[in-house]
């Protein structure tokens, strides 16, 4: 915008509504402007205004111009459509762009030479350092994983956090800025915040040192008696109702409210945590934490579900909080769980009682931990079979409230089933198989570290594991011949099956939320460490450009494991023998369902009913539990386990057919 200086008559018309200036000749405006707008001003340093001319709606149906008023204004930019009033104190050093709505608020201030939270430090997991990440408003899931655990690679930890601390250098300035169409209402102190595009600020009480991301698909809202210091919150995130912040990353589409207090703590996308604490967490996407009494401390999470009063140890008072533990994903806490740290629970597991022993049940995944008389047991495999975990996998897609308009910064892949978890409970039998012989096959329970296994409960794990290990490479098979001609065995089928990816062997691993071969972060994070990507933007995009090849990269690990598994490599397979594994993969898919069908079935049981309603005779009981939950046939999962069932038979009906054709 082009500005000159005020003529004589908008000086003197500018006075006579009751503002002041240390030199009006430091006061440049826009060709459109209007003095009438600005009343009760004091300007003071280099001032550029722009016109005045939008009235904003407030809720209630309340009109207010654009303008000026009651403000002290220092060193500040103000563009087109701004209404700014009622300023307690003063706002200096800050552009505020157009049509922005600032009203009652005390200090919005920049000084020195901030770089607005991005470079803050947050000591994640070692409550006293050791796994810093220097955070950015683009700060991934991913690139946050790398930083705060491969500290084993010296050079690449260098690398990384060299790169986010001259992106933070870059950062600096001694000017804050206030997005387009952004809102400030009945706020406290604002000081060293960059505030981005549509943001809400309404009622904060301090803002110090931040970040505040933005856009109009997925705007900010920062709420009632916030506070919050060195901190970032990206776009689509919602603090409000009196959360605490400290050191803190947010990020997009994740909700912390109800006076939750986090410190040094990361949240990644779709995070939703109320009420109680954070200190020292890695919340990867789609941790949930909810109730008063639960604290998550130095622990690293991802679809995450905290019962009420969950809670974990860093410290057994000898060289301080420096303990860790990782829970992986898809996992549970029930009410009053506690493990004390350092100790590693299984993806997609479930945490119940008091664990003192620093479990380990990382080989086993989809397992139950239950404390018993102050010991721990491990039922293998069992949540395989449970209503609770196929409904989270269900809900988790359609539960990502992140703007489909905005860039997702984290790669979050659903797949309950993957090489990630099969290569475990591939692993896991021949475990469960060598625990059993070790100890003898009559025993009763077997010892696996410092947790229990009951006989049956091993039995039954590893019958839970091959079934899912059927189900998942009987998918993949299916999934990949499935516009193939099966008539053609030797031109199509066969060629079908040979996979087409350089990637996708050996180890898999979970970068929070991201599936992925070891060895192609190892590849990326060794390239990083010998400079061959130099800017941040160009890591982002090979992690977005793996992420988008896990299907591919999927085959390639089904096929080098097909062996393993079914005693024959893929591009040797015959007829009778994809017959099989399609009838293998239907008996896995319909035993499994009707597992699930039999475990909803305890949610309406007659214990299930007991105490529902006010009247508790049998016949209303029942007729209030009916009108309330339903009946059990009519429940949409079980619809839905019947619907699978049926359909899945008929693809295996049509696979057969085609077969024999």
């Amino acid at each position: 915008m082009t500005h000159r200086i005020l003529t004589s008559c908008e000086i003197a018309e500018l006075q006579s509504n009751g503002c002041t200036a240390e030199n009006w000749a430091d006061v440049l405006v826009g060709e459109n402007f209007n003095p009438s707008c600005c009343r009760d001003v004091h300007f003071s340093g280099n001032i550029r205004l722009g016109s005045y001319n939008r009235v904003f709606h407030r809720p209630g149906g309340l009109s207010v111009p654009a303008g000026l008023s009651g403000v002290t204004l220092h060193n500040c930019t103000v563009a087109d459509d701004v209404c700014i009033r009622r300023i307690g104190n003063y706002i200096a050093n800050y552009d505020i762009e157009e049509s922005v709505f600032i009203e009652n608020t005390q200090c919005i201030a920049a000084f020195g030479n901030s770089s607005f939270g991005i470079g803050t430090e947050v000591s994640v997991l070692n409550e006293t350092g050791g796994r810093e990440v220097p955070i950015y408003e683009r700060l991934s899931s991913q690139l946050a994983y790398l930083t705060a655990m491969y500290r084993h690679d010296a050079a690449f930890t260098d690398a990384i956090c060299g790169l986010i601390r001259d992106h933070a250098e870059n950062s600096r300035s001694e000017r804050g800025r206030i997005g387009r169409h952004a809102t400030i209402v009945n706020a406290g102190t604002i000081s060293n915040v960059n505030i981005g595009e549509y943001a809400r600020i309404e009622g904060a009480a301090k803002l110090v040192d931040g970040t505040i991301a933005g856009s109009k698909a997925d705007p900010v809202t920062v709420g009632v008696n916030v506070m919050a210091e060195h901190f970032i919150l990206a776009s689509g995130a919602k603090v409000e109702d009196s959360a605490v912040l400290v050191n803190t990353f947010v990020g997009q589409a994740s909700h912390l409210s109800h006076l939750f207090s986090a410190h040094d703590s990361l949240f990644f996308a779709n995070c939703v945590c109320e009420n109680g604490e954070a200190a020292a967490i890695f919340a990867g996407p789609y941790t949930v934490t909810m109730h008063k009494s639960s604290l998550l401390i130095a622990g690293m999470y991802s679809f995450l579900n905290a019962g009420s009063g969950s809670n974990q140890s860093n410290h057994m008072y000898k060289l301080g909080p420096i303990h860790q533990g990782v829970v992986e994903r898809g996992s549970k806490t029930t009410s009053d769980s506690y493990v004390l740290w350092p100790a590693r629970i299984g993806a997609f597991s479930l945490v119940m009682g008091r664990h003192v022993n620093h479990p380990d049940t990382s080989a086993l995944p989809f397992s139950y931990l239950i404390e018993s008389h102050g010991q721990s047991f491990l039922v293998p495999g069992v949540n395989i079979k449970s209503v609770g975990t196929i409904r989270d996998a269900q809900k988790w897609p359609r539960r990502d409230k992140r703007s489909p308009e905005e860039e997702r910064l984290d790669s979050i892949n659903f797949n309950l089933l993957s090489p990630y978890t099969i290569s475990r409970m591939m692993d896991a039998i021949t475990l469960l198989d060598t625990i059993e012989s070790t100890t003898g096959e009559t025993a009763a329970h077997y010892a696996y570290r410092s947790m229990t296994i009951e006989a049956r409960a091993l039995r039954k794990g590893r019958r839970y594991y091959s079934l899912a290990i059927d189900k998942f490479f009987g998918n993949s098979v299916i999934h990949r011949l499935k516009d193939c001609d099966l008539r053609n065995w030797d031109t199509e089928v066969i060629a079908r099956l040979k996979p087409d990816c350089a990637m996708g062997s050996g180890e898999w691993t979970d970068i929070a939320g991201m599936i992925v071969p070891r060895k192609e972060i190892d590849t990326l994070c060794s390239e990083i460490a010998d400079g061959s990507l130099t800017s941040l933007p160009e890591i982002e995009g090979r992690l977005r450009q793996l992420a988008g090849a896990y299907y591919d990269m999927e085959w390639t690990w089904v096929a080098e494991n097909f062996a393993r598994w079914f005693g024959k490599p893929v591009e040797e397979l015959t007829a009778d023998d994809l017959a099989n594994i399609v009838d293998r993969w239907q008996e896995s898919v319909v035993t499994l369902d009707k597992m699930l069908y039999e475990d909803a079935r305890k949610e309406f049981s007659l214990t299930s009913k007991t105490g529902f309603g006010a009247e508790n005779s049998d016949t209303c009981r029942n007729a209030d539990f009916e009108n309330v939950r339903g009946v059990f046939e009519e429940d949409p999962f079980v619809k839905m386990v019947l619907d699978h069932i049926e359909r899945k038979s008929a693809l295996a009906d049509n696979v057969r057919t085609r077969l024999r054709k």
